[in-house]
């Protein structure tokens, strides 16, 4: 019996092939009201589609080029008649001798799997999953998904590209940035700015010019030595003129010299003279006072 069984089909199908290898899919209906109407339609062998599998990347595209065959939307299609087409494409191929890979006998055994849920009657207590038009539904979908992919790379590759479609500037020219100022102010704004600056030069720094001044002591010294060189009455001023040349030390000379004189008198070391008011001032070394004035002023001297 199994003899006879396999020896029926190998001779069903070099009938088979016979019959469809030479033959073409006729156009299809663009309604494709003749699969809705009658989905359990025994197909025609003449109507399989002859596909050459090296052109496809897998049975998702195969399925695709089989859908876009009856010009109608994706949404729209026959699960059926697509699932049909696929099996007489798969059958046709081992008719022919063709090795087939893995995947597009998956796919054949899942389309089979969805057209006896489709064929066979709804079930309430079915638990083995999704129901045939649900299936059919994510076919779709899967289909109408790798349509829109194949749209978007076809889109992105027929764009234009640089330096084979368009081409950059030579030499291209740098942007000149031409900047302009724009004053905005009133007349209170103007006067405080006036009023800064007056105010900005008027302060200054005042810095006081050290000036040279003779101590008492200095002027003592000094006078002390004239008076040792003096031997009668003279004048104050004759005294200091050498130093009353240079007008910045004039007056602290004259000053210095004033009280260095009324220190020595007071001590009496020397004698003043005055014949009248603003008379010239005479002064002179007092006989015998030279020890004892030079002695009185050491004990000032230490007393300070």
């Amino acid at each position: 019996m199994a003899e006879d069984e396999i020896s029926q089909e190998e001779e069903s199908v070099d009938a088979g092939s016979k019959q469809a290898a030479p033959s073409k899919a006729p156009p299809a209906d663009p309604d494709f009201a003749s699969w809705d109407d009658d989905p359990l339609r025994e197909s025609d062998p003449n109507e399989a589609l002859v596909v050459d599998v090296e052109g496809f990347e897998g049975p998702l595209d195969l399925l695709l080029a089989m859908a876009r065959t009856q010009k109608v939307d994706l949404s729209k299609i026959s699960v059926l008649a697509l699932a049909q087409q696929y099996l007489s494409f798969i059958e046709d191929a081992r008719k022919l001798r063709l090795e087939l890979a893995a995947d597009y006998l998956v796919m054949a055994a899942w389309l089979t799997f969805i057209k006896s849920k489709l064929l066979l009657p709804d079930e309430e207590d079915d638990e083995e999953g999704l129901s045939g038009e649900e299936m059919a539904l994510m076919l779709q979908f899967r289909l109408k998904r790798l349509d829109a992919m194949r749209e978007a790379a076809a889109t992105l590759m027929n764009r234009k590209r640089l330096g084979r479609d368009i081409f950059r500037r030579g030499d291209p020219e740098p942007i000149r940035v031409m900047r302009r100022q724009i004053y905005d102010a009133n007349v209170y704004d103007l006067l405080k700015a006036y009023a800064q600056q007056r105010q900005r030069n008027s302060v200054r720094a005042f810095n006081v010019k050290k000036r040279t001044v003779w101590s008492i002591k200095e002027a003592r010294g000094e006078l002390e030595r004239l008076l040792g060189m003096a031997v009668d009455w003279a004048p104050l001023n004759d005294l200091f003129a050498e130093f009353l040349v240079d007008p910045e030390i004039r007056r602290t000379a004259l000053a210095s010299g004033l009280n260095a004189s009324l220190e020595m008198a007071r001590e009496g070391a020397v004698e003043l003279r005055q014949s009248k008011v603003f008379a010239p001032l005479l002064v002179r070394r007092r006989e015998g006072s030279e020890e004892g004035g030079t002695d009185r002023h050491r004990t000032a001297e230490e007393t300070h």
